[in-house]
């Protein structure tokens, strides 16, 4: 949507505060205003616009888009509006430019703070005077909230992937944040993997927040080698974790920050693990980058679980806990994986209440397990399934600790969460909507 100059400009007489607050010197945005845009439509030129999640999401917000190369020069900024008091603020956008996969694009990202909590904004990216639609924001109440679940969705064409996410978002229009449980796409420098991901989610990710698991396939290379997870980093600007040192690495590229991160939203704490120890492994020669994720993920984790106040705890993780049998491997014994045996006592040990895993591309509901059996106490274990078209049918044999499974052969599913102060539900889909397991916490 074009702005009109009038609507454009009242958008800039703002508090001093609000201009102080976003770093704009209003002498400047005044006669760029008063610039005939070159490019023709800001819509257009936009790609990917998209909503991540904040530490603090009663106040603030990470707004970033895309766009090739030079698309935009001079001054890009997020003008935001107050949809109950009309006061409109601006905040500038910080470009990066980023190549990777074979292509070439800028990267912009808008830190926007100082919102009401429980409130209802529109925002719009802004150049020279010449607007993109309006998309709505909203900040959270403190209150009750749904949220969507999608597995693992790396896919061959992500046909299946945009049906489910797009079926999902449409029954369940008030879920204030979605979660992709890492693996999002099948390799993490195959820029059309990329492309095909954000186009399944239009309408979907520039309207929700949106909440990243990192999996090993974001670390995969076009040869299929392992390497940083370029791609993931530079899309998703969530919450830091002052992940600053340097274990004897040669660039910035080997600190951890981004890689683990938590957040709050209503009476939930939010906790996102990172589990690619074993990729990191293949990294160095003698494993010291996946020690000192180890080490440093570790000392974050019992800090940040500590500090928080909220009545839940809720941990979101790519890798599984459990590991599984194989037909046809019987050297291939059931049990706790490594990842569990290492996590497992810790959330038990800081009163963790939802564990939600990835990676195996099958559901299974473990109910709560304490010491590595059924409990009445400890943490609810899911294992959330598959939500893109890589499947195993047939592949894992039924553990001990499973209580429900998805119907066989395996199709996409997706799961709910709606948490209150009292209690937490989750329930998992099919395609279709037809439900098949529903936990109540």
């Amino acid at each position: 949507m074009k702005l009109s100059r009038r609507s454009f400009l009242r958008g800039l007489l703002l508090t001093a505060g609000g201009l102080a607050a976003s770093g704009c010197n209003p002498t400047k945005i005044k006669n760029a205003a008063d610039k005939l845009s070159a490019l023709g439509s800001c819509e257009s030129a936009i790609e990917f616009p998209r909503q991540i999640v904040a530490a603090d999401n009663r106040s603030g917000r990470t707004i970033m888009w895309q766009t090739k190369p030079n698309a935009f020069e001079g001054k890009v900024s997020v003008l935001l509006r107050d949809m109950k008091s009309g006061r409109e603020t601006l905040f500038t956008a910080a470009k990066e430019s980023f190549a990777d996969g074979g292509e070439f694009h800028d990267i912009y990202t808008s830190r926007v703070s100082g919102l009401n909590p429980g409130s209802r904004y529109e925002y719009t990216v802004i150049h020279d005077g010449d607007g993109s639609q309006p998309r709505p924001l909203s900040t959270d109440g403190g209150g009750s909230f749904e949220c969507l679940i999608f597995p693992d969705s790396q896919s061959s064409d992500y046909s299946d992937w945009e049906k489910l996410a797009q079926a999902a978002a449409e029954r369940h229009p008030n879920t204030a944040l979605f979660i992709n449980m890492g693996d999002l796409v099948d390799n993490g420098e195959q820029c059309s993997h990329w492309k095909a991901w954000f186009s399944s989610l239009r309408g979907i990710i520039d309207k929700k927040i949106f909440v990243p698991v990192m999996g090993n396939h974001e670390m995969y290379d076009l040869n299929w080698k392992v390497r940083q997870p370029r791609a993931y980093l530079a899309n998703f600007a969530v919450p830091g974790n002052n992940s600053r040192v340097k274990y004897g690495a040669k660039d910035a590229e080997n600190d951890f920050d981004r890689w683990y991160y938590s957040f709050d939203y209503g009476d939930a704490h939010f906790v996102v693990l990172n589990t690619q120890q074993q990729e990191l492994s293949d990294l160095t020669e003698d494993g010291s980058l996946a020690d000192a994720l180890s080490r440093q993920q570790d000392e974050w984790l019992k800090n940040d679980l500590t500090a928080t106040e909220k009545r839940w705890k809720i941990i979101l993780m790519h890798r599984d806990v459990l590991r599984y049998g194989i037909h046809d491997r019987p050297e291939r014994q059931p049990g706790i994986e490594e990842t569990g045996r290492h996590f497992m006592p810790l959330f038990e040990e800081f009163g963790v209440h939802v564990v939600l895993t990835a990676h195996l591309h099958t559901y299974r509901n473990r109910g709560r397990i304490y010491d590595f059996a059924h409990a009445d106490r400890g943490p609810l274990y899911i294992l959330t399934g598959v939500a893109g078209n890589v499947r195993y049918p047939g592949l894992w044999i039924d553990h001990r600790l499973d209580k429900t499974t998805a119907p066989q052969p395996e199709t996409d599913n997706y799961l709910t969460m709606q948490v209150t102060r009292d209690n937490i539900t989750l329930e998992c889909f099919l395609p279709d909507g037809t439900s098949i397991d529903k936990i109540v916490l």
